[in-house]
Protein backbone atom coordinates (compact mmCIF):
# COMPACT_ATOMS: atom_id res chain seq x y z
CA UNK A 1 0.00 0.00 0.00
CA UNK A 2 0.85 3.83 -0.26
CA UNK A 3 2.31 5.36 2.40
CA UNK A 4 -0.50 8.19 2.24
CA UNK A 5 -3.40 5.14 3.23
CA UNK A 6 -1.22 3.07 5.46
CA UNK A 7 1.54 5.75 7.17
CA UNK A 8 4.19 4.39 9.05
CA UNK A 9 4.43 3.96 12.87
CA UNK A 10 6.73 6.37 15.02
CA UNK A 11 9.87 5.94 15.21
CA UNK A 12 10.68 4.10 18.65
CA UNK A 13 11.47 6.16 21.31
CA UNK A 14 9.53 9.23 19.31
CA UNK A 15 6.67 10.80 20.94
CA UNK A 16 3.26 9.98 19.42
CA UNK A 17 1.38 13.20 17.51
CA UNK A 18 -1.65 14.31 19.89
CA UNK A 19 -3.82 13.75 16.67
CA UNK A 20 -3.42 10.15 17.02
CA UNK A 21 -3.68 9.85 20.74
CA UNK A 22 -6.78 11.41 19.88
CA UNK A 23 -7.78 9.72 17.12
CA UNK A 24 -7.32 6.13 18.95
CA UNK A 25 -9.05 7.67 22.00
CA UNK A 26 -12.36 8.71 19.75
CA UNK A 27 -12.17 5.33 18.02
CA UNK A 28 -12.13 3.22 21.06
CA UNK A 29 -15.18 5.37 22.87
CA UNK A 30 -17.22 5.30 19.48
CA UNK A 31 -16.48 2.10 18.80
CA UNK A 32 -17.65 0.24 23.03
CA UNK A 33 -20.77 2.92 22.74
CA UNK A 34 -22.33 0.96 20.31
CA UNK A 35 -22.85 -1.51 22.62
CA UNK A 36 -24.95 0.65 24.90
CA UNK A 37 -27.10 2.78 22.61
CA UNK A 38 -29.71 0.49 22.46
CA UNK A 39 -30.47 0.18 26.62
CA UNK A 40 -32.30 3.39 27.18
CA UNK A 41 -34.44 3.40 23.74
CA UNK A 42 -35.95 -0.38 24.76
CA UNK A 43 -39.27 0.76 25.90
CA UNK A 44 -39.56 3.23 22.51
CA UNK A 45 -38.27 -0.24 20.47
CA UNK A 46 -40.99 -2.19 22.10
CA UNK A 47 -43.66 0.16 21.27
CA UNK A 48 -42.64 0.45 17.49
CA UNK A 49 -41.83 -2.99 16.72
CA UNK A 50 -45.09 -4.97 19.50
CA UNK A 51 -42.25 -6.72 21.09
CA UNK A 52 -43.11 -7.50 25.01
CA UNK A 53 -40.23 -6.86 28.03
CA UNK A 54 -38.99 -10.54 27.92
CA UNK A 55 -38.52 -9.83 23.99
CA UNK A 56 -36.58 -6.60 24.65
CA UNK A 57 -34.49 -7.97 26.71
CA UNK A 58 -32.61 -10.43 24.04
CA UNK A 59 -31.96 -7.32 22.20
CA UNK A 60 -28.43 -6.05 24.27
CA UNK A 61 -28.29 -9.63 24.93
CA UNK A 62 -27.03 -10.23 21.73
CA UNK A 63 -25.34 -7.35 21.63
CA UNK A 64 -23.44 -8.16 24.62
CA UNK A 65 -23.15 -12.15 23.23
CA UNK A 66 -21.32 -10.88 19.83
CA UNK A 67 -19.08 -8.69 21.80
CA UNK A 68 -18.19 -11.64 23.89
CA UNK A 69 -17.79 -13.97 20.51
CA UNK A 70 -15.72 -11.09 19.06
CA UNK A 71 -13.16 -10.91 22.05
CA UNK A 72 -12.82 -14.60 22.19
CA UNK A 73 -12.69 -15.42 18.06
CA UNK A 74 -11.23 -12.33 16.91
CA UNK A 75 -9.11 -10.31 18.83
CA UNK A 76 -6.39 -13.42 19.15
CA UNK A 77 -5.54 -12.14 15.31
CA UNK A 78 -4.40 -8.62 16.21
CA UNK A 79 -1.18 -10.39 17.64
CA UNK A 80 -1.08 -12.36 13.63
CA UNK A 81 -2.36 -9.64 11.23
CA UNK A 82 -1.89 -5.84 10.61
CA UNK A 83 -4.41 -4.29 13.37
CA UNK A 84 -4.31 -1.51 11.16
CA UNK A 85 -6.55 -3.80 8.29
CA UNK A 86 -8.54 -5.22 11.69
CA UNK A 87 -9.48 -1.98 12.87
CA UNK A 88 -10.63 -1.14 9.16
CA UNK A 89 -12.81 -3.94 8.39
CA UNK A 90 -14.31 -4.13 11.55
CA UNK A 91 -15.17 -0.52 11.69
CA UNK A 92 -16.66 -0.88 8.40
CA UNK A 93 -18.73 -3.74 9.46
CA UNK A 94 -19.89 -1.53 12.54
CA UNK A 95 -21.20 0.99 10.40
CA UNK A 96 -22.82 -1.44 8.34
CA UNK A 97 -24.95 -3.20 11.48
CA UNK A 98 -25.63 0.43 12.82
CA UNK A 99 -27.11 1.24 9.60
CA UNK A 100 -29.45 -2.17 9.61
CA UNK A 101 -30.99 -1.69 13.27
CA UNK A 102 -32.24 1.94 11.88
CA UNK A 103 -33.40 0.03 9.25
CA UNK A 104 -35.10 -3.20 11.46
CA UNK A 105 -38.22 -4.01 10.15
CA UNK A 106 -38.92 -6.09 13.10
CA UNK A 107 -37.13 -7.88 15.93
CA UNK A 108 -35.57 -10.69 14.86
CA UNK A 109 -33.80 -8.32 12.04
CA UNK A 110 -32.83 -5.97 14.74
CA UNK A 111 -31.19 -9.09 16.78
CA UNK A 112 -29.62 -10.31 14.11
CA UNK A 113 -27.84 -6.32 13.74
CA UNK A 114 -27.23 -6.41 17.11
CA UNK A 115 -25.19 -9.31 17.11
CA UNK A 116 -22.93 -7.81 14.11
CA UNK A 117 -22.49 -4.71 16.05
CA UNK A 118 -21.52 -6.73 18.91
CA UNK A 119 -19.02 -8.64 16.92
CA UNK A 120 -17.66 -5.57 15.36
CA UNK A 121 -17.38 -3.37 18.59
CA UNK A 122 -14.56 -5.53 19.81
CA UNK A 123 -12.42 -2.68 17.63
CA UNK A 124 -12.13 -1.03 20.93
CA UNK A 125 -10.35 -3.68 22.11
CA UNK A 126 -8.19 -3.78 19.27
CA UNK A 127 -7.16 0.12 19.60
CA UNK A 128 -5.92 -0.28 22.91
CA UNK A 129 -3.35 -2.54 22.48
CA UNK A 130 -2.57 -0.40 18.90
CA UNK A 131 -1.91 2.68 21.47
CA UNK A 132 -0.01 0.21 23.73
CA UNK A 133 2.43 -0.57 20.77
CA UNK A 134 2.79 2.77 19.30
CA UNK A 135 3.86 4.40 23.04
CA UNK A 136 7.23 4.84 23.89
CA UNK A 137 7.69 2.99 27.25
CA UNK A 138 8.46 6.04 28.97
CA UNK A 139 4.42 7.52 27.58
CA UNK A 140 3.25 4.16 27.32
CA UNK A 141 1.21 4.31 30.78
CA UNK A 142 -0.47 8.29 30.15
CA UNK A 143 -1.46 7.12 26.76
CA UNK A 144 -3.10 3.85 26.91
CA UNK A 145 -4.91 5.75 30.03
CA UNK A 146 -6.05 8.10 27.87
CA UNK A 147 -7.20 6.03 25.51
CA UNK A 148 -8.92 4.08 28.18
CA UNK A 149 -10.06 7.36 28.82
CA UNK A 150 -11.81 7.30 25.93
CA UNK A 151 -13.09 4.14 26.15
CA UNK A 152 -14.75 4.83 29.67
CA UNK A 153 -16.52 8.25 28.20
CA UNK A 154 -17.75 5.80 25.09
CA UNK A 155 -20.08 3.74 27.90
CA UNK A 156 -20.97 6.72 30.26
CA UNK A 157 -22.27 8.98 27.55
CA UNK A 158 -23.82 6.52 24.71
CA UNK A 159 -26.88 6.08 27.14
CA UNK A 160 -26.84 9.81 28.17
CA UNK A 161 -26.92 10.58 23.79
CA UNK A 162 -28.99 7.82 22.64
CA UNK A 163 -31.21 8.38 25.43
CA UNK A 164 -32.24 11.77 24.94
CA UNK A 165 -31.65 11.77 20.96
CA UNK A 166 -34.32 9.12 21.10
CA UNK A 167 -36.92 11.14 23.05
CA UNK A 168 -36.57 13.86 20.11
CA UNK A 169 -36.29 12.23 17.03
CA UNK A 170 -36.72 8.05 17.54
CA UNK A 171 -34.52 5.08 18.63
CA UNK A 172 -33.77 4.27 14.41
CA UNK A 173 -32.19 7.94 14.27
CA UNK A 174 -29.82 7.03 17.12
CA UNK A 175 -28.43 4.18 15.40
CA UNK A 176 -28.62 6.13 11.61
CA UNK A 177 -26.37 8.87 13.63
CA UNK A 178 -23.83 6.28 14.94
CA UNK A 179 -23.52 4.73 12.03
CA UNK A 180 -22.29 7.84 10.26
CA UNK A 181 -19.93 8.77 13.14
CA UNK A 182 -18.59 5.14 12.74
CA UNK A 183 -18.13 5.82 8.90
CA UNK A 184 -16.74 9.19 9.93
CA UNK A 185 -14.46 7.72 12.21
CA UNK A 186 -13.42 5.06 9.70
CA UNK A 187 -12.33 7.66 7.12
CA UNK A 188 -10.05 9.03 9.96
CA UNK A 189 -8.97 5.23 10.71
CA UNK A 190 -8.16 4.98 7.16
CA UNK A 191 -5.72 8.44 7.14
CA UNK A 192 -4.16 8.49 10.19
CA UNK A 193 -3.29 4.83 11.40
CA UNK A 194 0.43 3.35 10.78
CA UNK A 195 0.76 -0.22 9.80
CA UNK A 196 1.30 -2.82 12.44
CA UNK A 197 3.60 -5.62 12.27
CA UNK A 198 2.15 -8.78 13.69
CA UNK A 199 4.04 -10.62 16.46
CA UNK A 200 3.45 -14.06 16.06
CA UNK A 201 3.13 -16.64 13.16
CA UNK A 202 1.47 -18.62 14.46
CA UNK A 203 -1.95 -20.09 12.47
CA UNK A 204 -5.69 -19.37 13.96
CA UNK A 205 -6.14 -22.60 15.55
CA UNK A 206 -3.37 -22.38 17.26
CA UNK A 207 -3.66 -18.40 18.71
CA UNK A 208 -6.82 -19.96 20.06
CA UNK A 209 -5.56 -23.02 21.88
CA UNK A 210 -3.00 -20.87 23.44
CA UNK A 211 -5.49 -19.22 25.29
CA UNK A 212 -6.93 -22.48 26.63
CA UNK A 213 -3.36 -23.46 27.41
CA UNK A 214 -3.80 -20.07 29.39
CA UNK A 215 -7.06 -20.54 30.79
CA UNK A 216 -5.93 -24.16 32.42
CA UNK A 217 -2.27 -23.09 33.37
CA UNK A 218 -3.36 -19.86 35.84
CA UNK A 219 -5.67 -20.60 38.41
CA UNK A 220 -6.02 -16.38 38.95
CA UNK A 221 -7.31 -16.43 35.51
CA UNK A 222 -10.23 -18.19 36.06
CA UNK A 223 -11.04 -17.33 39.11
CA UNK A 224 -10.62 -13.17 37.54
CA UNK A 225 -13.17 -14.12 34.88
CA UNK A 226 -15.69 -15.76 36.80
CA UNK A 227 -15.79 -13.05 39.53
CA UNK A 228 -16.13 -10.45 37.20
CA UNK A 229 -18.45 -12.15 34.86
CA UNK A 230 -20.72 -12.57 37.88
CA UNK A 231 -20.40 -8.76 38.42
CA UNK A 232 -21.10 -7.73 34.65
CA UNK A 233 -24.65 -10.09 35.33
CA UNK A 234 -25.51 -7.85 37.88
CA UNK A 235 -24.75 -5.25 35.84
CA UNK A 236 -25.97 -5.46 32.34
CA UNK A 237 -29.41 -7.10 34.53
CA UNK A 238 -29.75 -3.31 35.71
CA UNK A 239 -29.22 -1.54 32.78
CA UNK A 240 -30.83 -3.68 30.45
CA UNK A 241 -34.41 -3.35 32.60
CA UNK A 242 -33.73 -0.01 33.60
CA UNK A 243 -35.58 2.09 31.00
CA UNK A 244 -38.48 -0.27 30.95
CA UNK A 245 -39.17 0.23 34.65
CA UNK A 246 -38.77 3.87 34.22
CA UNK A 247 -40.99 3.94 31.31
CA UNK A 248 -43.55 1.08 32.91
CA UNK A 249 -43.33 2.19 36.33
CA UNK A 250 -42.77 6.01 36.35
CA UNK A 251 -43.87 7.14 32.97
CA UNK A 252 -40.57 8.70 32.10
CA UNK A 253 -38.78 8.62 28.89
CA UNK A 254 -35.93 7.52 27.06
CA UNK A 255 -33.74 10.41 27.98
CA UNK A 256 -34.00 9.96 31.93
CA UNK A 257 -33.49 6.73 31.63
CA UNK A 258 -29.95 7.55 29.75
CA UNK A 259 -29.07 10.83 32.06
CA UNK A 260 -28.57 7.79 34.67
CA UNK A 261 -25.73 7.55 32.47
CA UNK A 262 -23.96 10.66 34.24
CA UNK A 263 -24.02 8.59 37.88
CA UNK A 264 -21.14 6.38 36.34
CA UNK A 265 -18.97 9.35 35.73
CA UNK A 266 -17.93 9.13 39.51
CA UNK A 267 -16.89 5.11 38.70
CA UNK A 268 -14.88 6.41 35.69
CA UNK A 269 -12.92 9.59 37.80
CA UNK A 270 -12.36 6.92 40.50
CA UNK A 271 -10.69 4.39 38.42
CA UNK A 272 -7.23 5.50 38.65
CA UNK A 273 -7.49 6.13 42.68
CA UNK A 274 -8.60 1.97 42.07
CA UNK A 275 -5.40 1.45 40.26
CA UNK A 276 -3.02 3.67 42.70
CA UNK A 277 -4.61 1.24 45.76
CA UNK A 278 -4.05 -1.79 43.57
CA UNK A 279 -0.43 -1.01 42.85
CA UNK A 280 0.00 -0.62 47.22
CA UNK A 281 -2.21 -3.21 48.86
CA UNK A 282 -2.15 -5.67 46.34
CA UNK A 283 -5.32 -6.36 43.87
CA UNK A 284 -7.68 -9.05 45.85
CA UNK A 285 -8.12 -6.23 48.70
CA UNK A 286 -9.71 -3.58 46.00
CA UNK A 287 -11.34 -6.56 44.09
CA UNK A 288 -13.15 -7.75 47.17
CA UNK A 289 -14.31 -3.84 48.35
CA UNK A 290 -15.41 -3.40 44.62
CA UNK A 291 -17.40 -6.09 44.53
CA UNK A 292 -18.41 -5.58 48.29
CA UNK A 293 -19.94 -2.19 47.10
CA UNK A 294 -21.45 -3.44 43.94
CA UNK A 295 -23.89 -5.90 46.31
CA UNK A 296 -24.60 -3.04 48.68
CA UNK A 297 -25.58 -0.84 46.11
CA UNK A 298 -27.79 -3.03 44.71
CA UNK A 299 -29.10 -4.59 47.64
CA UNK A 300 -30.44 -0.31 48.03
CA UNK A 301 -32.47 -0.53 45.46
CA UNK A 302 -34.91 -3.13 47.60
CA UNK A 303 -35.80 -0.62 49.65
CA UNK A 304 -37.11 1.76 46.88
CA UNK A 305 -40.79 -0.29 46.49
CA UNK A 306 -42.36 2.07 49.57
CA UNK A 307 -40.93 5.36 48.64
CA UNK A 308 -42.52 8.02 45.82
CA UNK A 309 -41.62 8.85 42.36
CA UNK A 310 -38.62 11.13 42.99
CA UNK A 311 -37.42 9.05 45.79
CA UNK A 312 -36.79 6.27 44.07
CA UNK A 313 -34.55 8.26 41.16
CA UNK A 314 -32.89 9.88 43.56
CA UNK A 315 -32.52 6.17 45.60
CA UNK A 316 -31.65 4.03 41.92
CA UNK A 317 -29.14 7.64 41.29
CA UNK A 318 -27.40 7.12 44.26
CA UNK A 319 -26.98 3.08 44.05
CA UNK A 320 -25.67 4.15 40.43
CA UNK A 321 -23.25 6.06 41.71
CA UNK A 322 -21.63 2.79 43.79
CA UNK A 323 -22.38 0.28 41.40
CA UNK A 324 -20.31 1.83 39.06
CA UNK A 325 -17.50 2.62 41.07
CA UNK A 326 -17.65 -1.34 42.58
CA UNK A 327 -17.50 -2.32 39.11
CA UNK A 328 -14.59 -0.05 38.11
CA UNK A 329 -12.86 -1.21 40.63
CA UNK A 330 -12.83 -4.47 40.40
CA UNK A 331 -12.42 -4.56 36.81
CA UNK A 332 -9.17 -2.64 36.91
CA UNK A 333 -7.99 -4.66 39.77
CA UNK A 334 -8.62 -7.89 37.87
CA UNK A 335 -6.70 -6.40 34.78
CA UNK A 336 -4.15 -5.90 36.63
CA UNK A 337 -3.61 -9.24 38.08
CA UNK A 338 -4.20 -10.86 34.78
CA UNK A 339 -1.48 -9.02 32.63
CA UNK A 340 0.95 -9.83 35.45
CA UNK A 341 0.67 -13.69 34.72
CA UNK A 342 2.48 -13.83 31.05
CA UNK A 343 3.62 -9.95 29.50
CA UNK A 344 3.80 -11.95 26.84
CA UNK A 345 0.51 -12.89 26.50
CA UNK A 346 -1.36 -10.43 27.51
CA UNK A 347 -3.72 -9.33 24.39
CA UNK A 348 -4.96 -13.30 25.18
CA UNK A 349 -5.40 -12.86 28.94
CA UNK A 350 -7.38 -9.72 28.04
CA UNK A 351 -9.02 -12.01 25.79
CA UNK A 352 -10.61 -14.08 28.18
CA UNK A 353 -10.87 -11.78 31.04
CA UNK A 354 -13.45 -9.94 28.29
CA UNK A 355 -14.67 -12.35 27.01
CA UNK A 356 -16.29 -13.92 30.88
CA UNK A 357 -17.03 -10.64 31.68
CA UNK A 358 -19.52 -10.07 28.21
CA UNK A 359 -20.98 -13.71 29.06
CA UNK A 360 -22.23 -12.08 31.72
CA UNK A 361 -23.31 -9.29 30.48
CA UNK A 362 -25.32 -11.40 27.98
CA UNK A 363 -26.87 -13.60 30.98
CA UNK A 364 -27.77 -10.67 32.66
CA UNK A 365 -29.78 -8.70 29.87
CA UNK A 366 -31.74 -11.97 29.29
CA UNK A 367 -32.44 -13.12 32.90
CA UNK A 368 -32.55 -8.92 33.94
CA UNK A 369 -35.00 -8.83 31.42
CA UNK A 370 -37.11 -12.22 32.64
CA UNK A 371 -37.05 -11.21 36.18
CA UNK A 372 -38.77 -7.69 35.54
CA UNK A 373 -41.47 -9.34 33.82
CA UNK A 374 -42.46 -12.00 36.54
CA UNK A 375 -40.83 -10.06 39.90
CA UNK A 376 -40.82 -6.73 39.15
CA UNK A 377 -38.30 -4.38 39.66
CA UNK A 378 -37.42 -5.60 43.18
CA UNK A 379 -36.86 -8.72 41.92
CA UNK A 380 -34.07 -7.07 39.35
CA UNK A 381 -32.52 -6.01 42.34
CA UNK A 382 -32.68 -9.08 44.11
CA UNK A 383 -31.20 -10.64 41.11
CA UNK A 384 -28.23 -8.23 40.83
CA UNK A 385 -27.43 -8.30 44.55
CA UNK A 386 -27.16 -11.65 44.14
CA UNK A 387 -24.87 -12.22 41.63
CA UNK A 388 -22.09 -9.56 43.32
CA UNK A 389 -22.31 -11.48 46.49
CA UNK A 390 -21.42 -14.62 43.97
CA UNK A 391 -18.24 -12.61 42.88
CA UNK A 392 -17.17 -11.56 46.79
CA UNK A 393 -17.29 -15.20 47.47
CA UNK A 394 -15.44 -16.36 44.74
CA UNK A 395 -12.52 -13.46 45.75
CA UNK A 396 -12.87 -14.83 49.43
CA UNK A 397 -12.33 -18.47 48.84
CA UNK A 398 -9.19 -19.76 49.19
CA UNK A 399 -6.91 -20.51 46.24
CA UNK A 400 -6.77 -23.85 44.51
Amino acid sequence: MSSISSPQAPATGSALPRSLVLLLATGAGLGVASLYYSQPMLALVGDDLQAGTGALGLVPMMTQLGYALGILLLAPLGDRYDRRQIILVKTAVLALALLASGLSPNLPALLVASLVIGLAATLAQDIVPAAATLAPAEHRGRIVGTVMTGLLLGILLSRVVSGALAGQTGWRAVFMAAAVMIALAGMAFWRGLPRFTPTTRLGYGALLASMVALWRQYPALRRAALAQGLLAVAFSAFWSTLAVMLHDDLHLGSAAAGAFGLAGAAGALAAPLSGRLADRRGTEIVVRLGAALTAASFAVLTLGSGLSAQGQILLIAGATVGFDLGMQAALIAHQTEVYSLDPAARSRLNAVLFTGMFVGMASGAALGSWVLEHAGWTGVAVLSTGSALAALLVRLARRA
